[in-house]
């Protein structure tokens, strides 16, 4: 049994043509061949910008590439029929699919209704700055062209907690509706931070959540999709999705494996959250990613002994989906937080070849960036999705003592990773006594020399300056 590898199969500069969902269909069979076991799919119902729009500024869930809407049938990724023929290309050849899930805002309104409101300060939004004034406000959602297939339900200001526009003056601030109240289970950044973008999802209101349940079980029943990825949980009261997860789950009978965005880099944050859900989801590793970040940019002054400290693979491994970039951290994007490409291939090791943690490779890494031109960095992650699938098993022998040098071995199969920051160097680790004068090599074909295993199990291995090598036993 293959071990687990997630993908994101979506960067945020794709152009809308080809689909990305005639892609997925043709590439299935190589996507399972080189080890990945699950395929995160971007946003699939239609969004404000129509082809143009990512899918995280979601008009109508019921829409997912069939009625035309916002200028468009399709998405910017296809129609519904071929989202669901990836979706089916996709588990055909054993990858699960999980779907992006966006569910804390609504945008591209159908219409407008005057509410009373308050406008608070948008650092701190329990501070009221201008109390109870007539705003009007797009959150009127009667999508018209659906003609109330698959769901009547319309979606008014009661449905919502806040926005950040008012269409009389033209204005744009953040505005809470009168005898409305912030979300309380969510980041206290901002002093509140419910409120992200558009028209904000109130929570408590039990007929949006009696609907959000409604078309959650019309999502699963349409796509048969395998699992979630949820989009800005900070954002959403925690008990709203370990509500509705176990619903899902129930009326599935599934495990629906789910992971959240939970994006603040104080893991001390993430595990509060995975408290206040009772663990019923996996979260990304955000404090991780800024540790691979930060080390990629401090010119071989990061102290490599410490990229795991107080991370969410060290403090919570089951609980853990790792990743080196995404499609919010790529370059012009509003949490850029590149990791260099020098860099890469040591990131991925380090989240391929260990024994915690769910790792998620980006599609921008693998097959290159469009904006900015970025080259696919997919002959190392192949080499390295090759080892985790064949090689990386077993007891784990740890070498994180010196500051620029580490390395760990595991012993099933006899696996070696040794990498840098700085100047190349050598370690002596430990592989296991059955490899006694077997000769291992440098998989990734960094180094040359080989290394024979001495009669204690042991093996003196080279690192090149700023590089990673793996070695295994030769055939």
């Amino acid at each position: 049994m293959k071990q687990g590898v997630l993908m994101q199969y979506f960067e945020w500069y794709l152009p809308s043509d080809p689909h990305l969902y005639q892609k997925v269909k043709a590439d299935a069979q190589h996507l399972f061949d080189i080890g990945v076991t699950a395929l995160w799919l971007p946003p699939a119902f239609k969004g404000i910008g129509g082809t143009q729009d990512v899918g995280y500024g979601v008009y109508d869930l019921y829409d997912l590439g069939e009625f035309y809407q916002k200028g468009t049938v399709p998405t910017k990724y296809g129609t519904k029929d071929e989202y669901l023929q990836a979706i089916q290309a996709l588990q055909q050849v054993g990858i699960q699919v999980y779907g992006d899930i966006v569910l804390n805002h609504k945008m591209g309104a159908d219409g407008y209704e005057d509410v009373k409101a308050s406008e608070v300060n948008q650092h701190d939004t329990y501070d009221i700055e201008r109390q109870n004034e007539w705003i009007q406000v797009p959150t009127l959602f009667t999508f018209p062209n659906r003609h109330q297939k698959y769901s009547d339900f319309t979606w008014d200001w009661s449905c919502f907690d806040g926005i950040d526009y008012d269409a009389k003056t033209k204005r744009h601030a953040t505005f809470l509706f009168q005898d409305k109240t912030w979300d309380s289970q969510v980041d206290n950044e901002n002093g509140n931070y419910d409120y992200l973008m558009g028209a904000d999802l109130d929570f408590s209101n039990h007929r949006v959540v009696s609907e959000l349940k409604r078309w959650g079980e019309w999502y699963l029943d349409t796509t048969h999709i395998d699992g979630f990825r949820l989009d800005a949980v900070k954002h959403i009261n925690a008990s709203f999705y370990q509500e509705w997860l176990y619903h899902m789950r129930q009326y599935t009978h599934q495990e629906l494996f789910t992971v959240g965005e939970y994006w603040h880099g104080d893991v001390q944050k993430l595990l509060q959250y995975l408290t206040e859900v009772n663990y019923s989801l996996s979260l990304f590793d955000v404090p991780l990613h800024y540790h691979l970040y930060e080390a990629s940019r401090s010119f071989g002054q990061y102290d490599m002994s410490q990229i795991f400290n107080n991370t969410l693979v060290q403090k919570a491994c089951m609980n853990a989906v790792t990743f080196v970039d995404n499609h919010d951290t790529q370059p012009q994007q509003g949490l850029q937080s590149w990791v260099l490409d020098w860099f890469k291939p040591l990131a991925y090791a380090l989240i391929l070849l260990r024994k915690d943690g769910y790792p998620c490779i980006f599609y921008g890494d693998y097959y290159g960036i469009e904006k900015p031109s970025l080259s696919g960095q997919n002959q190392v992650i192949d080499r390295l999705l090759y080892l985790r699938q064949y090689y990386a098993y077993g007891q784990q022998n740890d070498y994180f003592y010196d500051r620029h040098i580490i390395g760990w071995t595991r012993e099933a199969y006899g696996l070696a990773c040794i990498m840098t920051n700085q100047n190349g160097g050598q370690l002596y680790m430990y592989v296991g006594q059955q490899y006694q004068n077997q000769i291992f090599y440098d998989y990734l074909e960094n180094v040359n020399e080989t290394v024979t295993i001495d009669d204690k199990g042991y093996g003196l291995f080279t690192v090149q300056d700023g590089s990673v090598s793996v070695y295994i036993p030769k055939k």
